[in-house]
């Protein structure tokens, strides 16, 4: 029984045990690169060892964001990846034998010239807390990037220099962790990916992992912030003559909103941050033609996730722009800022205060 729990704030790994970890060699097929399976699990054993690998797999992983297994037809039970989680938690023994599935899997998959060979680990966790439930979790983390290093050994006050190259466990390029709630929905996974190419995210996330965006709060949250911005930045003059401190006032109003209330309520949000009938109608249309041009789902009411609006009020820029010259942060009440015109023509702006600091 698998029940449904919000994700929506820091994982626990402090009891996390790390139980089982795989490793193989992906090359890339386009480069005549080979596939390298492991006959057995990674010996672990070494309290040292596996301390840093458990560092290395999980500290990318301290508040992200979830996603669940999609496929082309929607009918997540297809996805490859969906079924080899599947077999792995509903039978532990199967984990180094899925394993090896999984790596074939990625490995068919590393066609395009630009993905980078490396070593593919897959772990098995159990006892990760998410709010109140201990649950398990696989990971699966690619390492491409190889860094030099060297040792220095000393013996009778001479020294002597040792050179290698190994992972640096601070730097994760690719990893994603399956948790095992929710199955039904596609499980919880969350992702790392490191790569700065179209070719290598796509391949990592669309093709391989094939996820999309849970439906949780975070997300409802951070969908509604990105559209109430959109219409607010580009939308909105289209339609009404509106000033740009009107514009960066309604920007403030709704990261407000967001800021001071714990559930959005759809209607509350357009009265208290529009207050006009027309502004509220044309937000509306642009909302519902925005829904269904990215083909998102956003309920009408939902808990506000203030990890998402701490991430996503940064991009909500309260900055007046003056030619080259100024840059007016406005962050409080607009009436104390007034535009106007003077004899000459030369535009300006009358800022009242109280206090200088």
């Amino acid at each position: 029984m698998h029940r449904r729990i919000n994700l929506t704030n820091l994982i626990d790994y402090s009891n996390s045990r790390l139980e089982k970890v795989s490793v193989h060699g992906i090359g890339n097929i386009t480069s005549d690169e080979e596939l390298y399976i492991s006959k057995s699990l990674l010996d672990i054993s070494d309290s040292q060892v596996k301390e840093l690998l458990f560092k290395f797999f999980t500290n990318p992983f301290q508040s992200p964001e979830f996603y669940n297994f999609t496929f082309s037809n929607d009918d997540f039970t297809l996805n490859p990846m969906f079924v080899f989680a599947s077999n792995i938690f509903d039978s532990a023994k199967t984990f180094h034998k899925n394993s090896v599935n999984i790596a074939k899997h990625l490995y068919e998959l590393s066609t395009h010239p630009q993905i980078k060979s490396g070593d593919l680990f897959i772990a098995y966790l159990t006892d990760v807390r998410i709010e109140d439930e201990m649950i398990d979790a696989i990971g699966i983390f690619k390492s491409e990037n190889k860094q030099d290093f060297i040792k220095l050994n000393s013996q009778q006050n001479e020294y002597s220099v040792i050179t290698d190259s190994g992972i640096n466990i601070d730097k994760l390029d690719k990893g994603c962790f399956i948790f095992d709630i929710d199955k039904e929905l596609g499980y919880r996974i969350c992702i790392v990916d490191k790569s700065n190419k179209a070719a290598e995210a796509q391949y990592w996330r669309d093709n391989f992992l094939q996820i999309k965006e849970c439906s949780d709060d975070y997300h409802q949250t951070r969908e509604l912030m990105i559209l109430a911005k959109k219409y607010v930045t580009k939308q909105i003059t289209e339609e009404f003559e509106i000033s740009k401190t009107d514009q960066i006032d309604l920007l403030n109003r709704s990261v407000d909103y967001f800021k001071t209330h714990e559930t959005f309520e759809k209607k509350e949000f357009e009265k208290q941050v529009f207050q006009n009938k027309d502004i509220i109608k044309s937000f509306r249309n642009f909302d519902g033609k925005y829904r269904e041009n990215n083909d998102i789902n956003i309920s009408d009411t939902f808990d506000i996730s203030q990890q998402a609006v701490k991430k996503q009020s940064k991009v909500f820029k309260s900055i007046l722009k003056l030619d080259n010259n100024f840059h007016i942060y406005i962050h409080g009440n607009k009436e104390l800022i007034e535009q106007g015109t003077d004899r000459d023509g030369r535009k300006f702006y009358k800022i009242y205060f109280e206090t200088e600091t």
